[in-house]
């Protein structure tokens, strides 16, 4: 009597075992497919992450901008420079977080720069 219990239970454990499995490999695959999409300009922007200590995101935070426009980007900067110096009671702390990331959204803007310049280069097939 048992034994129907049992097997329903080990059955359903099969099953539940398969579709994790397959959910697993998708998922794998989904993660190769998108990073191969990122392709160069993922690893030079990875790296420029890594250099200066801040990730894209974090610089654009920093500054409080939303798109890298280098006119935008100056603007914040020099505000926040001034803002946090040290004769004013600013933090030297935080005038150099704002270093930091005008210097890594501009490595941005070089690495997009030198990408849109590889672009047109390549012949339209």
């Amino acid at each position: 009597m048992a034994k129907y219990p049992a097997q329903i239970i080990v059955m359903g454990a099969q099953v539940a075992g398969r579709a994790f499995a397959r959910a697993l490999r998708q998922e794998f695959a989904a993660s190769r497919a998108a990073a191969a999409a990122r392709g160069r300009a993922g690893h030079q922007s990875a790296a420029a992450s890594h250099l200066s200590g801040l990730s894209l995101q974090e610089a654009q935070q920093i500054l409080n901008v939303s798109k890298l426009n280098p006119e935008e980007i100056q603007k914040k900067y020099e505000h926040l420079f001034k803002v946090n110096d040290k004769p004013v009671g600013g933090s030297f702390y935080l005038q150099s977080k704002v270093v930091r990331a005008k210097e890594r959204l501009e490595e941005e803007l070089r690495i997009q720069a030198q990408e849109d310049r590889e672009t047109e280069k390549r012949p339209q097939t």
